[in-house]
């Protein structure tokens, strides 16, 4: 292997990396932004019976087995 060939493969390397960094900048670059959707407003949340943190049995018992 001579100097040349180890520079000629460094040199595509370095190319190919640069093509694929200057590739992803074009991709970013022409990637059309969005608009966000738009909030509704609520005029208060609907929240179903039962829902949220309930102190059940099991979980009672898990709190019992954590305790040191």
């Amino acid at each position: 292997m001579t100097i040349k060939q180890k520079l000629s493969r460094r040199s595509f390397l370095a190319g190919a990396g640069a093509l694929s960094v200057a590739g992803a900048a074009a991709l970013v670059a022409t990637k059309q932004q969005q608009p966000a959707p738009a909030l509704v407003k609520t005029s208060k949340p609907t929240v179903e019976p039962g829902a949220g943190y309930q102190l059940t049995a099991h979980v009672r018992n898990y709190y019992r087995s954590t305790t040191v």
